[in-house]
């Protein structure tokens, strides 16, 4: 007896309530709610999804307060009509439902997100002003995934990839102005920005003082924090 009841405990599949949002096939911005039915601490499958959907799209995915990025790898339909697909984390994401896993889970996924960048990214609110060089007209934007190498803004609207912008922040009193180019565009969910123009030191320093930031911060970094906007606000 209870070999069966370890069984068929270990069967059941997770049911998580995740909010997903991104742009559909027909360029339509969507936000809604879906059940996670797989997990992995790479990924996930997502059911009773409403928008459409292609191989290759990014979505942003939330789980309790925690947010990612990932990359739909396939999708189906299912006989309610609505749509079913795999989700893949996008390289240097943490897992939103890594509570949820067990220690057998995480030890056999061979393909967990392992970040390549040089320098660790925080998950904090960056107050920042950009401005696409050809126009010329700064937008504050709030970053919320930042090293001292790029960022990721959070936008419905995102730039064209290759857009080359001027960006300022402040580095405690200190304001700085560099060159960045938009590497990722994921229409609907936001775009990735390397910084481009600024000097060895100059990252050490901004990187030095990113990890220097913890809780007491309240989430935000950067003069302003009350009046600043998310570009997809």
């Amino acid at each position: 007896m209870t070999e069966k009841t370890e069984e068929t405990t270990a069967s059941v599949k997770p049911d998580l309530a995740i909010r997903v949002w991104g742009m559909s096939q027909d360029g339509k911005p969507f936000f809604q709610q879906a059940r996670a039915v797989e997990i992995r601490p790479s990924g996930a499958v997502l059911a009773q999804l409403d928008c459409t959907l292609n191989p290759g799209d990014v979505v942003g995915v939330q789980y309790g307060p925690k947010k990612a990025r990932c990359r739909v790898s396939s999708v189906q339909n299912t006989p309610d009509g609505r749509l079913r697909a795999e989700v893949n984390l996008i390289d240097g994401q943490v897992c939103p439902w890594t509570d949820e896993l067990t220690a057998e889970q995480v030890a056999s996924d061979p393909v967990v997100a392992k970040s390549r960048r040089r320098f660790e990214r925080h998950k904090i609110f960056f107050n920042m002003e950009m401005a696409d060089e050809r126009v010329k007209t700064p937008i504050r934007v709030r970053a919320t995934d930042i090293s001292a190498n790029g960022c990721y803004v959070e936008t419905m609207l995102p730039l064209d990839a290759g857009t080359i912008l001027k960006v300022e922040f402040w580095l405690d009193t200190e304001k700085i102005s560099t060159s960045g180019i938009v590497r990722a565009k994921d229409p609907g969910v936001g775009m990735g920005i390397e910084f481009t123009g600024l000097t060895p030191s100059t990252q050490k320093r901004f990187q030095t003082f990113l990890d220097s930031l913890n809780a007491g911060s309240g989430g935000f970094a950067g003069p302003g924090n009350s009046q600043a906007q998310g570009a997809g606000n």
